[in-house]
């Protein structure tokens, strides 16, 4: 065998100037791309780079709109999902393909069911469903809903559904997006099995750590573009990031804005949950004009639970929430937004985008509600509605071509940012923002990091969660931390080092 044979040989999938384009955007620009037999793929670039393209692409929800797709040498055309998974290839998404109203099992097992004489055959599924999911160290039955489990669990899911099909070919698009590290731990142990068992993976991630601990050979894409690809023993970090942002390197110096009076005042605030523990217990902090606080926490410490109960949309049974001075607790989301309170949720497709609507849509729709571009009780003011999305799409980097497209045509950071862009529309005094970063790449990180310095050099309060302590530490002038629904620490910048925030966000027995 040549050595040109062999290469081949090592290639399972393969793209020849494969384009898509969509009304004024092209994501992929003739991508010649090789997927390798048996091993981790990583595929990397800034959002807005083609990732998620390709992998919907290879995964037949998109179909390109020239060039070939090769699998085993051989030209496929993979039209549907179903085409794909009949050649073996199975996709997890960025944002969770379930159904919230059906089961954990049904959920696994949608389109893919038992039948025994014409019915399902529920005890095996059951069975099958539930060694699935142990083999992720999850402990859920696999009758419960799926709606009562959280964001990082219902990602688990995900995945189990994936490890149920005959699948060949893995893509994995940001899988460890909502995951604790433990739970990451136990995603890099199943994509070692598979690994073993044959299974190609092609992985998705902005966390460079994760990228130079599971993979194998490492592609960059830039712009909807090839840039370059290597073994990842053969990759550096350095090398990564300037492949991937070429000359638009960034960078993030903390610099402290002047704090002014205190804004936000929180005592005792508790909620229950339903299994008799708590949701949030007896949580009490404060908040000061200009002040950035980074919430850390394991999955499951009670970080958007406390969001939540801050802005309204969870009730709690005690405790108060006084923004400048007003006791706000009795009152309803709508109300503490008009007071000056405004979030940004994790769950992005879920909670901060309509699908439906448009970018602009999308980016005004909080501020329509509150007046701010109406002419009077019923008329909208166009033009200052324009030009406040204008503003705000340059301010924050927002890649987009045309803001009346739809929200669905932004890759998912950029739906990100449309999602703090609604935020700040509102005219808030205190920021929320719950993972902020979840599924934005490192020139984008950069990006809402210097957003944050401004909020707070402005005057706004900012709270911000991250499950990367790395980050908590890089952005926070305090940091608290929490565990079971409490806060287990509060500790000032200058004190809080690795070791007490780790400690603290460890659950006590």
């Amino acid at each position: 065998m040549s050595e040109q044979q062999h290469a081949d040989s090592e290639v399972i999938i393969e793209t020849r100037n494969v384009s898509r384009i969509y009304p004024g955007v092209t994501a992929l620009d003739n991508v010649n791309y090789r997927v390798y037999r048996n091993k981790v793929n990583v595929l990397i670039g800034e959002n807005g780079a083609g990732k998620s393209t390709m992998m919907k692409m290879l995964a037949g929800v998109e179909t390109p709109s020239s060039g070939e797709i090769l699998l085993d040498g051989k030209p496929v055309t993979l039209g549907s999902t179903q085409q794909a998974e009949k050649h073996g290839i199975s996709i997890i998404f960025q944002e969770l393909n379930l159904f919230p109203n059906m089961n954990v099992m049904d959920n696994i097992f949608i389109g893919k069911e038992f039948f025994q004489r014409g019915v399902i055959n529920e005890k095996y599924q059951y069975e099958l469903g539930k060694s699935l999911l142990e083999r992720l160290n999850l402990d859920v039955d696999p009758y419960a809903p799926l709606n009562e489990l959280g964001i990082g669990h219902q990602q688990m899911v995900e995945i189990a559904r994936s490890l149920s099909k005959d699948t060949r070919v893995l893509l994995m698009d940001e899988p460890t997006s909502a995951l604790s590290q433990s739970e990451v731990k136990v995603l890099f142990n199943v994509i070692e099995q598979l690994k073993r068992r044959g299974v190609t993976i092609i992985y998705i991630s902005h966390r460079l750590e994760e990228l130079m601990e599971i993979g194998d050979h490492i592609t960059i894409f830039r712009d909807g573009r090839f840039i370059g690809e290597r073994p990842v023993r053969d990759a550096s970090v350095p090398w990564i990031i300037e492949q991937m942002v070429g000359d638009k390197k960034k960078h993030f110096d903390y610099q402290p804005a002047p704090q002014g009076e205190q804004v936000l005042e929180v005592k005792g605030l508790t909620a229950l949950a339903q299994n008799g523990g708590y949701k949030l217990n007896d949580v009490s902090f404060s908040l000061r004009k200009g002040e950035v606080i980074g919430i850390y926490g394991l999955l499951g410490a009670g970080r958007t639970e406390l969001f939540k109960g801050l802005i309204g949309l969870m009730g709690c049974q005690s405790g108060s929430v006084v923004l400048n001075g007003e006791d706000l607790s009795k009152r309803d989301f709508s109300t503490r937004l008009k007071k000056g309170i405004a979030l940004v949720p994790e769950d992005r497709q879920g909670e901060g985008v309509v699908q439906m609507m448009s970018i602009k849509t999308n980016m005004t729709l909080t501020d329509l509600s509150l007046r701010g571009f109406r002419r009077c009780l019923s008329l909208l003011n166009p033009a200052k509605e324009d030009e406040g999305v204008t503003d705000m799409v340059k301010k924050l980097a927002i890649k987009v071509s045309d803001a009346e497209l739809p929200i669905t045509s932004l890759s998912g950071g950029n739906q990100q940012k449309v999602v703090l862009g609604k935020a700040l529309m509102s005219g808030p005094e205190v920021v929320l923002l719950d993972e902020p970063t979840r599924g934005i790449d490192v020139g984008a990180k950069t990006d809402v990091y210097h957003l944050v310095g401004q909020m707070a050099k402005q005057g706004l309060a900012v709270m911000f969660s991250s499950s990367e302590l790395d980050e908590v530490m890089a952005l926070a002038d305090r940091v608290l931390v929490m565990a079971d629904g409490r806060i287990t620490a509060d500790l000032a910048r200058a004190d809080a080092t690795r070791e007490k925030i780790i400690s603290a966000s460890t659950p006590q027995a």
